[in-house]
């Protein structure tokens, strides 16, 4: 599934509400977890029985994947930033490639 920026300010936001760190929210991510849903697992003050997310979500990660942390973490920001710069390089080669177009079909005439 391709992250888009929509996805990665949802993700943002829950980190703030939540108050998770880079990794854990890199952990939720890879688990597939939705962020508009964690608030209902986020609970463990009501429910005294349920732990608190940033453990539950390590927890689920170490049973899932063997492996205490992910093998890279990228801040979010840092994600939406890379997406920018891939999103302007792939419209300049688009623009390019219209160029190269309008030069070739106007020298066939």
């Amino acid at each position: 599934m391709a992250m888009t920026k929509a996805i990665l300010e949802k993700w943002l936001v829950a980190q703030k509400r939540h108050r998770l760190s880079d990794r854990q929210v890199q952990m939720a991510r890879e688990l597939g977890l939705n962020p508009d849903k964690l608030g209902k697992i986020d609970n463990h003050r009501q429910e005294v029985w349920k732990t608190p997310l940033p453990q539950f979500i390590e927890d689920i990660y170490f049973k899932r994947f063997k492996r205490e942390e992910p093998e890279t973490v990228k801040p979010l920001k840092q994600i939406m930033a890379e997406m920018e710069v891939k999103k302007k390089q792939q419209k300049a080669k688009k623009e390019e490639r219209r160029k190269q177009r309008a030069l070739s079909s106007g020298s066939e005439e």
